[in-house]
């Protein structure tokens, strides 16, 4: 959301106010200078509301905090706040136009879209997901209904999503405990997606085509303007003055920028970055079966461990200083120094950027995927929850540009796989992923489809173009 709010500012001159949470909003704030920002974006507005929980609530991970952020009681407290927040913006710009429309989340559909219908302005939903996703959310009812929810059918094949006919397997591909413990939020959160005026996806055509227009028969219009950072970094090439990059704001945790040096000495293609993501946690005993089979494997790599990566028996976290390295055998720690490195958190883009990175090993989040797509970058995909399983099955089942791991993260297996993707399926890989890596770069170059996209949206939002 905080990349499409400034290519927004940057590419269309629009004035937008962001509306983050609270927590957040604290965290963008401490990784960002403000200041600095507003130099080269002073159309960009900041405010936020609650997410809901209380202020001391620790949100240690999305599996505990999630049920309780999606509450009636939470939902309603964020409804009054974003109504009281979108009636003081409009009192303040009096002397203004009201805003031309709202870009919510497609998880705020149903707050957002109360707003818009009293206010009378067009609701976009931007859904983070990608385009496939989205068509399978759409039709969650329909896969509930086929009994696909039974702990017997985890591999049974989803046969009735128009255009994913035999693509994914019931629970183990999307229908996740976490989706279901949420069923009756995500199904009513996408049926008032569905009456939004458009959509958006960060997305590309090339890459969802079929899907994209199987979406086109339900929204009034959908604009795919993805890959978004590459969008951005695209534009960053076209002006005087270089844009920010995460690392001078809009990051939510601090980067470790050493890799950056461990990686300039390491050989072109070499290297296997690791990283699970933002909200992924591991037990210890999956994170020392990881570390192993990258140690066994023999192949450089860079491994991201959060802080809050590990969490124990109870579900609770476990904090890690990265000191002790989360009491790893010592065997393993003298093996991650002759040939490994592990940070708290890095510049993904760039890291996927540099020539000695030949692999990822992903929790398959759509960001990551995009990311790592847009760089030419083969997955090893470890899917957890939510969109994760889809994007892993379309990256190894129908792009055919990774491997998928099944969720196994046996030492054994680990090795393996580390030296299928980076040895025994390395050619055939990286064809396919040039190919789609080259069509993702020139979707958001002039006369590209997201350039056109985007310069189509942009249009339509200045002169209020959206049908209410």
């Amino acid at each position: 959301m905080f990349l499409l709010t400034k290519l927004l500012s940057r590419h269309g001159g629009l004035r937008i106010t962001f509306i983050n949470t609270h927590h957040n909003h604290a965290r963008l704030r401490k990784f960002t200078d403000l200041a600095t920002f507003h130099t080269q974006f002073p159309n960009i507005n900041f405010t936020s509301i609650t997410d809901g929980l209380p202020k001391d609530d620790p949100r240690s991970t999305i599996i505990e905090f999630f049920p309780h952020m999606i509450a009636p009681e939470a939902r309603s407290k964020v409804a009054n706040e974003f109504r009281e927040l979108f009636i003081s913006l409009l009192n303040k710009n009096s002397h203004l136009q009201p805003p031309s429309c709202i870009i919510a989340d497609g998880l705020m559909s149903t707050i957002a879209m109360g707003v818009a219908q009293e206010f009378n302005v067009p609701l976009i939903v931007f859904r983070t997901y990608s385009a496939t996703c989205t068509w399978v959310s759409i039709h969650i009812s329909k896969l509930i209904h086929e009994g696909v929810t039974d702990q017997d059918e985890m591999d049974k094949m989803i046969t009735r999503i128009p255009g994913l006919e035999n693509l994914l397997r019931g629970r183990r591909d999307f229908l996740t405990a976490f989706i279901l413990k949420a069923q009756d939020f995500y199904v009513k959160e996408t049926l008032a997606m569905t009456q939004a005026s458009a959509l958006l996806l960060n997305t590309f055509d090339h890459l969802e085509a079929p899907i994209i227009s199987k979406l086109a028969t339900i929204f009034p219009k959908v604009y795919t303007i993805g890959p978004l950072h590459t969008f951005l970094k695209t534009q960053a090439t076209n002006i005087s003055t270089p844009l920010l990059s995460n690392k001078d704001g809009g990051g939510l945790r601090k980067e470790d920028r050493s890799c950056i040096t461990w990686l300039d000495n390491q050989k072109p293609k070499s290297v296997l970055y690791v990283s699970f993501g933002t909200v992924v946690t591991l037990s210890h005993e999956e994170l020392l079966e990881f570390w192993h089979g990258l140690v066994n494997s023999a192949k450089p790599f860079l491994w991201v461990i959060r802080h809050d990566l590990i969490i124990n028996g109870e579900g609770g976290l476990v904090h890690n200083n990265n000191n002790n390295n989360n009491n790893v055998p010592l065997e393993l720690e003298l093996e991650t120094k002759k040939r490994g490195l592990v940070v708290d958190w890095a510049p993904q883009e760039e890291v996927l950027a540099h020539p000695s990175v030949g692999g990822f090993l992903t929790h398959s989040g759509w960001n990551s995927t995009l990311e790592s797509i847009s760089e030419g970058v083969p997955m090893l995909c470890w899917p957890i929850l939510a969109d994760q399983p889809v994007n892993s099955r379309c990256v190894s089942e129908l792009w055919r540009i990774g491997l998928d791991m099944n969720g196994t993260s046996d030492r054994l297996v680990v090795e393996k796989m580390v030296r299928d993707l980076m040895e025994n399926h390395k050619e055939v890989l990286s064809i396919s992923m040039g190919e789609i890596a080259k069509e993702a770069k020139d979707s958001v170059k002039e006369f590209g489809s997201s350039y056109h996209n985007l310069e189509n949206l942009i249009k339509n939002i200045t002169s209020v173009k959206l049908s209410n």
